[in-house]
């Protein structure tokens, strides 16, 4: 294994990893930031080469029904949002991307923010009813769940059936 969980001493000293992270000085600690919302996730992660393997052998190992891999979540962010509504309502393609392409390129901005910092977006919901009607919509749906997806190696292993410890 590898990732942020080789950075733990109790890792080590449990043997789940073999990486005593003292002598390089891989401290754990380090993933407390103060800025962040909640505690850091403990995973090991698994090479993409020989990922598929350890995702056979552990269900094998622990049953069909006691391992499963988790579910990911795609949201409608800014741009996204402004296409998947465009479309939605028939307009034309290249104009619903030139408004997309308006939104600032800053990880995270919100449309809200993107409509008070840039003039043309105003411009265009100003001056056609159907663009503010797709603001209108876009601002309520931003940041709704897109589409699921499946982790790339992400799996919950339970002595029990899966349903009886996470919802499935």
């Amino acid at each position: 294994g590898r990732g942020s969980g080789a950075g733990s001493l109790v890792a080590y000293s449990m043997l789940i990893t073999d990486i005593d992270p003292i002598p390089y000085g891989l401290l754990f600690e380090r993933f407390l930031n103060p800025e962040r919302v909640s505690m850091p996730d403990f995973d090991i992660d698994f090479c993409m080469n020989r990922r598929e393997e350890v995702i056979r052998y552990v269900t094998e190992k622990y049953g069909a029904m006691n391992v499963g891999q988790i579910i990911t979540y795609g949201q409608l962010k800014a741009r996204a949002c402004i296409k998947d509504v465009g479309r939605a309502l028939g307009m034309n393609f290249g104009e619903t991307n030139r408004l997309a392409s308006l939104v600032p390129d800053e990880i995270g901005i919100k449309l809200k923010e993107a409509i008070d910092r840039e003039p043309r977006i105003r411009d265009a919901m100003r001056e056609d009813p159907m663009m503010e009607k797709l603001f209108d919509i876009a601002l309520r749906l931003e940041n709704l769940n897109r589409q699921a997806g499946m982790h790339a190696a992400g799996i919950v292993i339970s002595e029990d059936p899966l349903w009886h410890t996470v919802p499935v």
